[in-house]
């Protein structure tokens, strides 16, 4: 089902939204790193770009993404578990990849845990491929895996 996803830059007013989600969506039995003043940081850095899908308190999706000049860094990105699988992920994912293109940037990069089998299906839906794994990656508690996607290999109609 195709619809159109409301996607906006976040605000300040949406770092606590941000960081719940993060704990309960990613960081679930890690330490609480990505904390309300971590987000509202991000938010405020010029080299970062964080986008939300809804209004605080009820966002259903959001993204991090920092950019250097070779390479883009997904730092974190969630959509509700009750909201997965209707385009919101996709759509924001490539809203971020759009904003990396447009500025030149030809690779973007993420980390993800092992153990998200779904996570990882839908960045390689994505066109991203794993570049490898880092035990403990997470506090060390939770395996990473290294993904990256080079954004030259994007068609046409994504840039």
């Amino acid at each position: 089902m195709e619809r159109d996803i409301a996607i906006r830059l976040a605000g300040v007013a949406d770092a606590a939204a941000i960081a719940a989600m993060s704990a309960s969506e990613i960081e679930y039995g890690l330490p609480w790193r990505w904390t309300p003043p971590r987000i509202a940081r991000a938010i405020g850095h010029p080299a970062t770009n964080v986008a939300v899908v809804g209004a605080p308190p009820s966002l259903v999706g959001f993204g991090i993404m920092s950019y250097a000049d070779e390479v883009a860094h997904l730092q974190l990105f969630a959509v509700r578990a009750a909201n997965r699988r209707s385009g919101i992920g996709s759509a924001l994912l490539v809203w971020l990849e759009q904003v990396a293109w447009a500025a030149g940037i030809p690779t973007i990069r993420l980390e993800a845990r092992c153990d998200s089998a779904a996570a990882r299906a839908f960045y390689r839906r994505h066109g991203y491929r794993e570049t490898g794994t880092v035990p403990g990656m997470y506090c060390g508690v939770a395996d990473g895996v290294r993904l990256e996607k080079a954004l030259l290999a994007m068609s046409g109609t994504s840039r």
